[in-house]
């Protein structure tokens, strides 16, 4: 991470004399050239980093896809029965370790407002 703070203040600070020229070369500017050189050099510092994680997901997807497999047709069902889930508290876990999901009473919904009508502030 140092090194691409340091390649960035280099970067600007190469290019700050350079506004006052306007010197064309091949169609850029200097402060475009400087540019370019910056983000190359970032996406060079940034290759490895992203060739790991292109491995990584490589690696991760079927696992992935034989979970969706296994689990979707369980997660539809449970979606099936649960109707709203602005209509539950937030889940807690009692001191013996179950998790409870408690449903809102009909007091403590908040009924969204119908599009187009105006909030009250």
């Amino acid at each position: 991470m140092k090194r691409i703070v340091t390649l960035a203040a280099i970067g600007f600070l190469a290019a700050a004399p350079v506004q006052a020229q306007e010197a064309e070369d091949d169609g850029f500017s200097l402060m475009e050239e400087g540019a370019r050189l910056l983000f190359e050099g970032l996406s060079r510092e940034m290759e490895p980093t992203l060739r790991d994680l292109m491995g990584l997901t490589e690696e991760m997807e079927p696992k992935l896809r034989e979970f969706a497999q296994k689990m979707g047709p369980a997660l539809a069902d449970i979606m099936g029965k649960i109707d709203d889930l602005s209509a539950y508290h937030v889940p807690e876990m009692l001191p013996n370790g179950d998790i409870i999901i408690r449903r809102k009473t009909p007091e403590e919904r908040i009924e969204p407002p119908a599009p187009g009508e105006e909030i009250e502030i």
